[in-house]
């Protein structure tokens, strides 16, 4: 058991189960390849943690995945390359029903799809729905913004890494703990991408809002915020008291 995994795997027995829904959803541990729940929609690799199927009364908080550029195409393999998904690859314990998507070469992140496959995914598996958290590199950095903007009531917490957005619309933000993370090195997506957002929310009076600037370093700012315990912990320490269930009341 990794050290993350040990400091983790407390936090999340340590919640209080809920009642399970009223039909067990078929799974099978481990991460799996998915087809698309309709077509045009993403195929996505679903992670499910290890004692799902013995621990029948069990929510489970939901790690939504948004992949970047490099990821793009027909391979759903690809998605494991980088952040949660190739955490929980190689570590059965990772506390989160993860769904990572996969976004079709040349094809930027659509909202409505993404809302489809995550109400599909909170009605077919135990999921806590005070618990869902979004997360996304580069493409689905700027992504975790853009949908986190659209649906504040979504989400439990967000982590943007490499990404900006919408400063004009930061103030939507202001009661939603985000996390950004960027490399001061970055020339593909520059590090103002993430302090302005920051700067933005904080200006609204927003108090939830968290930045991690990495010296020294470039567009890759996934691989130090993804293998770092302290972001998992942070997003099990974070709740929707009045989560929206589906996309119904998207404004």
């Amino acid at each position: 058991m990794t050290y993350w995994t040990a400091a983790l795997l407390g936090l999340a027995l340590a919640a209080s189960p809920a009642a399970a829904k009223t039909k067990a959803a078929p799974a099978i541990e481990g991460q799996t390849p998915q087809p698309a729940i309709a077509p045009g929609n993403y195929p996505y690799q679903l992670f499910v943690p290890k004692g799902y199927l013995t621990d029948t009364a069990k929510q489970y908080p939901l790690l939504i995945f948004l992949h970047g550029s490099g990821e793009r195409g027909d391979d759903v393999a690809k998605v494991k390359v980088h952040g949660p998904p190739k955490i929980a690859e190689r570590d059965p314990a990772f506390p989160f029903l993860t769904v990572s998507p996969l976004l079709g070469t040349d094809q930027d992140w659509d909202i409505d799809k993404l809302d489809k496959l995550v109400d599909h995914i909170a009605k077919t598996y135990r999921i806590d729905p005070t618990r869902v958290y979004l997360t996304g590199l580069s493409r689905g950095g700027h992504a975790s913004w853009r949908w986190a903007i659209a649906e504040p009531k979504r989400f439990a917490a967000v982590a943007a890494v490499a990404g900006r957005g919408n400063t004009g619309e930061a103030c939507r933000l202001m009661d939603l703990p985000v996390w950004a993370f960027h490399g001061d090195r970055d020339d593909v997506v520059i590090p103002e991408g993430s302090f302005a957002m920051a700067r933005a929310i904080r200006a609204c009076g927003g108090r939830k809002v968290r930045l991690t600037i990495y010296p020294d370093l470039g567009h890759n700012a996934w691989d130090p915020a993804y293998d770092d315990p302290a972001l998992y912990a942070w997003l099990l320490e974070q709740k929707n008291t009045s989560p929206t269930i589906t996309n119904k009341d998207k404004k």
